[in-house]
């Protein structure tokens, strides 16, 4: 096989990896916007759709690690080529992870739709999944477009999902202590928003492999984070 027919053929595994990765995005941003309606709309057969769904986030990431791992074993990449593919494995990975927070959203769903709502909470968890769903959309494009300064935006957005996160905490907290009626379901909905804010901590993680991919390097200011909490829950 000539040197012309080696490159075409390792060209288009590359572009196979990376349609992969889309259709595995493009899943976990529906995964995202559905657990979260059905949650408003205390849909359970929306909620069941997406926890069923997530086995082929999984089965993605699966075949994604066995294309890189593939092409590796058969194409000798070079340092740059190689840089794609390890980039392509952390990306899989944290939309992988992102879905798992959607689907445990989605689980949460029955127990809350049996309780009296909380006033706000819902409108609140809207607009943070809202956020982070928008956050994934612009780092896969700056991943297929290689911009760097789009990527560099995603990450400082992460900034407002945890000041929302932050507020959010602060309210569930009052209305645990306004009425223990309320602790139960509070608790879910904390869970949902500590889960939503774990997701923009993935898709930043996204946005920094764009910026590892296009620069050979991480980025060199510390990730911006504002979530107050951790000293609270722990995490």
């Amino acid at each position: 096989m000539t040197n012309a027919h080696i490159s075409s053929a390792f060209d288009t595994d590359l572009e196979a990896v990376q349609a992969q990765i889309m259709k595995m995005g493009g899943l976990v941003e529906n995964a995202i916007r559905l657990g979260m309606e059905s949650l408003e709309t205390r849909d359970e057969d929306l909620a069941q759709q997406v926890r069923s769904a997530d086995s082929s986030i999984d089965a993605l990431e699966e075949a994604i690690n066995e294309s890189a791992a593939r092409i590796i074993a058969l194409r000798a990449p070079t340092a740059i080529d190689l840089r794609l593919i390890l980039s392509v494995i952390k990306i899989s990975g944290n939309l992988e992870r992102i879905g798992d927070y959607a689907k445990n959203m989605a689980k949460r769903t029955e127990v809350l739709s049996n309780a009296d709502p909380i006033s706000g909470s819902t409108g609140t968890l809207h607009r943070m999944t809202r956020a982070v769903e928008l956050m994934l959309k612009d780092a896969l494009d700056a991943y297929i477009h290689r911009d760097t300064a789009l990527a560099a935006d995603v990450i400082a957005r992460d900034v407002e999902v945890d000041q929302m996160y932050n507020a959010l905490f602060r309210e569930l907290l009052t209305f645990m202590m306004e009425d223990p009626r309320n602790i139960t379901a509070c608790l879910h909905l904390h869970f949902i928003s500590k889960n939503t804010e774990r997701m923009g901590d993935h898709v930043t993680s996204i946005a920094e492999q764009v910026i590892y991919l296009a620069d050979g390097k991480q980025p060199e200011e510390a990730r911006p984070k504002a979530d107050t909490t951790s000293t609270v829950t722990g995490g």
